[in-house]
């Protein structure tokens, strides 16, 4: 593995080499040492407590093990955590410090037809400028407000999947996410990707598959992705329909044709995106059928009523209705559970998951009417994913990776910025949301584990592990940085996580001169990178 041989051999003098010197002096050695001896002889007294096992099930499930989640953990064992965390208590709140920065950005309450009408309206005002100067300004405003939407909807994302206490969920809101793929860089997606996830996405993530899939078909935000709001009868625009085949339920090769990809695309005009305060005037026979919820609508005039053949079923032209006895087509076909289930095998358990595991995952969806939680059940209960958490056998990708170093960096201590992330996602090439094909992020090893990726991820390892990253300094004019030291060398490291360092990784441990020193080492290590 590209990580594992160079950690060996780079990583130590590269980060030693970018530390402070003042850490090198004898005196902060010798500190050094002693406060490891100190930590070391607190954690005796609880050797033994933890299971390597149940922290690599931690680490896997979660975005990233942490000394309280072990403790909880270690609390009410390891089958009752995995209930907790298939079927989470509808109150999972976040840390008062997190909740209040997301309660206090814009929007985070409005519905994405309230919010597009005023960004509409903020547009028309700025195009309505005489003076070139002012207009190009006030243009520029309006840019500058979409970008944030698009920021504080990441924040929201980073400051969740730190925090909230339901962190299999949070997994899978980003495993979904990035299944339903939408990109903020198209249209007005910035301002409504935010709702997206926390409205279509979230809700959705560990219940039945069909209300997920209904409920990102609903959304503005995949309606104009995928260029469904322009499907119409006599404009037919298979965008759509071909993805949700192809990529969102049954898969490439799955057995349907061209005429299915025309058939569903006929079914799903008239689907699209209103932000108008009046009705569309309809004749008086499809009146009864126009649908407004927010931003969506059903809109019978641009709807194809001709009868159709879908996957082998006649489904008769009626309207709405057709959408849903589609969805119901798809979402029962039997590729459906095998596709959705090889996409979970390969996130969580392996690169090329096993096929004996994928299909009895596929026959708990089928079972369970597809049941997500069910089907995650499946697996984690798995001799295939126990077999999967040994050392060194899932690669992070980068969302997971540097999550994971901030969380066991920082465990419970809410960060004040999530900018440094959201930078270092973009610079290893996963940033949030900006994805531009609806086939979403690469989920296995070889598109995240090349020498380039590694040496962003020693830098980033060499950031969080100094407390130099900038996570305590609010993102605001002439804030202050707060003191926020990392210490990953505590009981937790001592209990569990030391046992399953190797000896290269423990060697370049002893090298380290100083605490920050020893962090960074340890976040670029071959064993924090799996």
């Amino acid at each position: 593995m590209a990580a594992d041989r160079l950690v060996n051999c780079q990583v130590v003098m590269m980060i030693s080499g970018t530390l402070n010197a003042s850490f090198r002096s004898m005196r902060t050695r010798c500190a050094f040492l002693a406060l490891i001896a100190a930590i070391a002889g607190a954690a005796d007294t609880h050797a033994g407590e933890l299971n390597s096992q149940d922290l690599a099930l931690l680490d896997r499930l979660t975005w990233g093990i942490t000394a309280s989640s072990a403790e909880h953990l270690r609390g009410v064992g390891s089958e009752r955590w995995l209930a907790e965390q298939l079927h989470p208590a509808a109150n999972a709140t976040l840390p008062d410090a997190a909740k209040a920065q997301i309660e206090a950005m814009p929007d985070v309450h409005r519905f994405p037809f309230d919010i597009a009408v005023s960004f509409d309206q903020q547009a028309k005002s700025a195009n309505q400028v005489a003076d070139p100067d002012q207009k190009k300004a006030a243009q520029q405003v309006f840019q500058q407000a979409m970008n944030d939407r698009a920021r504080q909807a990441a924040a929201r994302t980073i400051l969740r999947a730190l925090y909230a206490p339901d962190q299999l969920r949070e997994r899978m809101t980003w495993f979904w996410f990035n299944h339903f793929n939408v990109v903020q860089s198209k249209g007005n997606i910035r301002i409504l990707v935010g709702d997206y996830v926390d409205r279509a996405i979230r809700p959705y993530a560990l219940g039945k598959f069909r209300a997920l899939l209904a409920a990102t078909l609903r959304h503005p935000a995949m309606l104009r992705y995928l260029d469904n709001a322009d499907n119409a009868v006599g404009h037919l625009n298979e965008n759509y329909a071909r993805e949700i085949m192809e990529l969102h339920t049954m898969g490439v090769g799955s057995g349907y044709t061209q005429a299915d990809v025309e058939a569903l695309a006929k079914i799903l005009t008239g689907l699209g995106i209103d932000l108008k305060p009046e009705d569309p005037k309809l004749k008086p026979e499809l009146q009864s059928q126009l649908l407004r919820e927010g931003a969506f609508e059903f809109n019978p005039a641009r709807h194809d009523f001709s009868d159709k053949v879908f996957l082998g079923h006649p489904i008769k032209g009626r309207g709405l209705a057709e959408v849903d006895e589609a969805l119901d087509i798809i979402v029962h076909h039997p590729a459906t559970a095998t596709h959705l289930s090889r996409q979970l095998a390969t996130y969580f358990v392996s690169d090329n998951p096993p096929e004996a595991l994928v299909q009895r995952m596929a026959q708990t969806f089928r079972t369970t009417d597809g049941d997500i939680a069910a089907v995650l059940g499946t697996m984690v209960h798995s001799p295939e994913f126990t077999a999967s958490l040994k050392p060194g056998t899932k690669f992070k990708d980068p969302m997971h990776y540097v999550l994971s170093a901030v969380r066991l960096a920082y465990d419970d201590k809410v960060i004040l910025n999530t900018a440094p992330i959201q930078g270092w996602l973009n610079r290893l090439g996963e940033g949030l949301f900006n994805h531009e094909t609806p086939d979403g992020y690469a989920m296995t090893s070889p598109f995240w584990n090349g020498p380039g990726q590694m040496m962003v991820r020693f830098e980033i390892a060499r950031q969080i592990g100094s407390g130099s990253a900038g996570l305590f300094k609010p993102d605001m004019p002439n804030a202050m940085e707060q003191p926020a030291y990392p210490l990953l060398q505590n009981a937790l490291y001592f209990n569990g996580l030391r046992q399953a360092l190797g000896p290269s990784t423990l060697a370049a441990l002893d090298k380290a001169i100083s605490p920050q020193d020893w962090n960074a080492l340890f976040l670029s290590s071959p064993e924090f990178m799996h």
